[in-house]
């Protein structure tokens, strides 16, 4: 069971719940974050209140394509994991080192018990599909960082899977990691979406394909797949030092970090499409646009 936020014919954004036959019954909550109050007063799970919701009503008329979807949860806070597989550790390494095999602090990042966990967005900052990614306009080197995304209640339980685009400077953060802040963290950096995936109806968490696909153009410049069994650490594990001394609030969304990077002379130009695909939960489209352009 997927859940999606729409614009409705009313004008006005309208929650709703895709069954696995793709049909889509609306809800009657305003948003993600309405479904988590209600599963929490209730002391039922999302699942239930959404099966009890739908229970005698008819599905839309549209299908999936034919709908303007939205962000699918106003999160508070996006916060992302960082260098949690092979790959984003020698990518890292090549930014600072010159070289993917080169040993540099990143290694130590990989195998410390303390994972690399940031803010990466806030409600205000963070888009949704089809909404443009902006270019930062002092970096010369960026990329999308295609990423299974957690959605957690104010516990820490998680309640659903989504994706995300962790977009980053890869220049600015070879540069001096302290300037991470400024490699992550720019207007139009972070999208969500397209729907959340109720984690009641996920049966290995650690077996979500991730695709990202860029396009320039008519001509698909860059594919790439990875699965999340790649993962050198689990879910709970992160979301565990997430709230370690730290408030969290409902819908919160962490990142579970990347394990596909584009070539090391890859940019993204003024025109791109990112697509980024997690079969079961759908397909995050993005255009890409230079800031001073907008």
């Amino acid at each position: 069971m997927r859940i999606i936020r729409f614009i409705s014919n009313t004008g006005t954004a309208q929650l709703a719940a895709v069954t696995n036959d793709e049909k889509i019954y609306p809800l009657p909550f305003q948003d993600f974050l309405e479904l988590l109050q209600k599963s929490e007063d209730g002391g039922k799970s999302c699942l239930a209140i959404v099966n009890e919701a739908i229970e005698g009503t008819s599905p839309l008329d549209q299908s999936l394509e034919e709908l303007s979807l939205q962000l699918p949860v106003n999160a508070y806070e996006v916060w992302a994991s960082g260098v949690t597989y092979l790959k984003s550790k020698k990518a890292r390494n090549y930014e600072s080192q010159g070289s993917e095999d080169a040993e540099s602090y990143y290694d130590k990042v990989y195998e410390a018990e303390r994972p690399e966990i940031f803010l990466k967005s806030t409600d205000r900052r963070t888009i949704g599909p089809n909404d443009p990614l902006y270019l930062r306009s002092d970096s010369n080197w960026q990329i999308p960082e295609p990423e299974l995304g957690l959605v957690i209640d104010k516990q820490g339980k998680i309640v659903g899977y989504t994706i995300g685009n962790d977009m980053s400077s890869r220049d600015i953060e070879g540069e001096n990691p302290l300037y991470l802040p400024q490699a992550k963290i720019w207007k139009h950096s972070c999208s969500i979406g397209p729907a959340i995936l109720l984690a009641e109806t996920v049966e290995d968490p650690y077996n979500f394909e991730i695709i990202c696909r860029i396009f320039r153009g008519e001509k698909k410049v860059f594919e790439e797949s990875a699965n999340t069994s790649q993962l050198k650490r689990k879910y709970e594990e992160l979301v565990d030092f997430l709230i370690r001394d730290n408030e969290v609030f409902p819908g919160t969304i962490l990142l579970t970090g990347t394990c596909i990077v584009p070539p090391n002379d890859f940019t993204l130009n003024e025109g791109d499409l990112v697509e980024i695909e997690i079969p079961g939960i759908g397909r995050l489209s993005n255009p890409v646009k230079n800031q001073a352009a907008v």
